[in-house]
């Protein structure tokens, strides 16, 4: 038997049992939730920078949203909602369309 203690999506456990061998599993308090979404978005964004095909790499990204969806709806904030301050972030920082790298910052009478 090899223990896991990670949080799984929902179907996980069906998808197991459907090989024959038993999921066990708990439902998490709030705050151990929010704790193991957290784990799991650094987890999921390792195997995005570790992946080495784009496909593996999309597929990485989408397990990502996933994970930051779940942590909206803990903060209790909608996907409108989220894209309302993704938009005004936009609008007052810009995007990262340019592709721009910042050297350095000069002060005032440096060379």
């Amino acid at each position: 038997m090899k223990a896991y203690n990670k949080l799984i999506r929902d179907k996980i456990p069906e998808i197991i049992e459907a090989t024959g061998r038993k999921a066990v599993t708990r439902v998490l308090d709030e705050a151990e939730y929010r704790h193991l979404l957290d784990v799991k978005l650094q987890e999921e964004l390792k195997e995005y920078l570790t992946a080495n095909q784009p496909s593996d790499q999309i597929a990485e990204l989408a397990d990502l949203v996933e994970v930051v969806y779940a942590i909206l709806a803990c903060h209790g904030v909608t996907l409108h909602q989220f894209e309302q301050i993704r938009l005004e972030k936009k609008v007052q920082r810009g995007g990262f369309d340019d592709r721009l790298l910042l050297v350095r910052v000069e002060e005032p009478g440096e060379n």
